[in-house]
């Protein structure tokens, strides 16, 4: 046995001392929150108060796997609530995001700013809804701090159904909700906010619905479903989304939900909901993922049930929604970043083929279309059919047009504040196609989320001085709405409410302000080549 010097085991004693204070102070520093269902253990660091991975419902397997949610059962010892939960099973897309099968993945993070906290002011609340196309995504990317402590405000997070389990209309399913499981837990996890925000410190009656992307059609549809929505936000987000897109209807869309069932073996009948209950995620995921093709749209949000009761387009008109202030807008160039998917998997634009894709999309219209946007004009083809589809496009809501057409319905009973995000500088979020890709789909979320990426490394770069500047303004921007419904940011120009396609605010480096937005997306040529739409 060795034995140590008298001086070094008096050393050894103050070292161990310190460590165990240390570690006593670190447990002692760990907040801790009672919520309606049990306590909740989170981490202090950086200047926020983080709880994460909360359930706010019960896993949504067996019985549960397509019925309506239900809340989470209660706890009494305190929960662990340091790291996320689980995302919803997905497969992995375009090479970043992660693909994953555990159903038990409705957990809801809350995040706190220390400073505010330790006020005892209510502060407001600010929910995001992830995007991902309504198949994919989690809250694991999109971490909360920043967005907490440079607006103190609550920042609160959920995960949600995805795909073939949150978004998939089945001839099975119940009428109530048949094709919007996914919905239905944004639901939930909004009335989980209203009963039980109030115990991290914020304030029940000022909640702000966000969201980009699928996130952000998930507020319309919240917006457009007043019965089941009413009072679970007072302001709304929408970043990227065509709140006025016409949506399929439940019938259409259970035909895709059938050919899944028929490619896993569980065709029509009597027993089609019990088959489909007992095969695996991966089954489901990969049929579901065969069955949708290139359609992007093939799980997106359907009409006829309670919980979307009405088209978009005929709510705003007739003002049958849920009437809160909003921020409505995407991004100027949002499709190059889908020609940029087509050009790494092998589908590249062309001289020689631009105008088979014009018609692709555009049908008999096309040489109109190709008249009004000659190839010649872009840097590029894939550019030139990227701001073509970013300008309209009639198969999805990603397209600048059908922004301004939404929040033209809408300020006829609210406040709207509509926003064109106009970046070109803005990192790429996708492996670089080989042309320009500029303000694309998504291309906001680094200036709202330091280092995001689509992935969970948050290994994106830093912005460079002029784009900072931005964020520093949208962040500024976006908060203070938010808090007071009033977007301010400290010597930038005044957001004029929208009005007209000249009451646009774009956010671009040295051109912060007003633009017309009608006029530089060619919306009156559109409005007449798609008197329908």
């Amino acid at each position: 046995m060795i034995k140590m010097p008298a001086r070094h085991m008096h050393l050894a004693a103050i070292l161990f001392g310190c460590l165990f204070v240390t570690s006593a102070q670190s447990q002692s520093a760990a907040p801790v929150v009672t919520t309606a269902d049990g306590p909740v253990r989170g981490t202090a660091h950086d200047g926020v108060r983080e709880f994460r991975g909360i359930p706010y419902a019960q896993p949504p397997v067996g019985a549960l796997r397509w019925a309506l949610p239900l809340p989470a059962k209660p706890w009494t010892e305190t929960r662990d609530a340091t790291a996320y939960g689980n995302g919803c099973p997905q497969l992995a897309r375009y090479g970043l995001t992660e693909a994953g099968y555990n159903e038990d993945c409705l957990t809801i993070n809350v995040s706190v700013p220390e400073a505010a906290a330790k006020s005892g002011k209510k502060l407001p609340v600010i929910v995001w809804i992830h995007g991902g196309a309504f198949v994919g995504g989690s809250t694991a990317l999109y971490p909360l701090a920043h967005m907490a402590t440079s607006g103190n405000a609550i920042v609160v997070s959920m995960n949600y159904r995805l795909g073939a389990f949150g978004f998939m209309a089945n001839p099975a399913f119940d009428a109530v909700a048949n094709g919007a499981y996914g919905l239905e837990d944004q639901r939930l996890a909004l009335r989980w906010v209203q009963n039980n925000i109030a115990a991290f410190g914020g304030d029940p009656k000022n909640v702000t619905a966000a969201g980009e992307s699928a996130g952000a059609a998930s507020i319309c549809m919240q917006v457009i479903a007043p019965k089941e929505s009413k009072g679970l936000f007072h302001k709304a987000i929408m970043q990227s989304a065509g709140c006025a897109q016409k949506l399929r209807s439940v019938a259409d869309a259970a035909t895709v939900g059938q050919k899944v069932g028929d490619l896993v073996g569980c065709p029509a009948g009597a027993d089609a909901l019990t088959c489909l209950r007992g095969k695996p995620v991966k089954d489901l995921l990969e049929a579901a993922s065969t069955v949708a093709g290139s359609d992007l749209m093939a799980y997106a949000p359907t009409v006829g049930t309670r919980s979307v009761p009405m088209q978009g387009a005929e709510a705003l008109r007739t003002g049958q929604f849920v009437r809160v202030p909003m921020i409505n807008g995407g991004n100027r160039d949002e499709l190059r970043l889908y020609v940029a998917y087509d050009t790494q998997a092998g589908r590249p634009v062309t001289a020689d083929n631009y105008m088979a894709h014009l018609t692709a999309v555009y049908g008999e219209r096309a040489a109109k279309v190709e008249k009004k946007y000659p190839m010649k004009s872009f840097s590029s083809p894939p550019t030139a059919l990227g701001s073509v589809m970013s300008d309209y496009t009639p198969s999805n809501g990603l397209n600048n047009c059908l922004y301004l057409k939404a929040g033209k319905l809408a300020a006829k009973y609210v406040t709207v504040y509509e926003y064109e995000f106009a970046d070109r500088a803005a990192p790429d979020v996708t492996p670089n196609p080989g042309f320009e890709m500029g303000a694309v789909h998504s291309a906001e979320l680094p200036y709202q989320f330091p280092g995001f990426s689509n992935t969970t490394r948050l290994d994106g770069p830093k912005l460079a001085a002029p784009s900072q500047l931005i964020a520093d303004q949208m962040m500024a921007y976006w908060t203070s709405f938010a808090a007071k419904g009033m977007p301010r940011a400290a010597g930038a120009k005044p957001w004029i409410p929208y009005q007209s396609g000249r009451h646009v605010m774009r956010f671009e480096p040295g051109k912060l302000g007003p633009f017309d937005g009608s006029a530089a997306h060619n919306c009156a040529f559109w409005q007449k080549l798609y008197p329908e739409l």
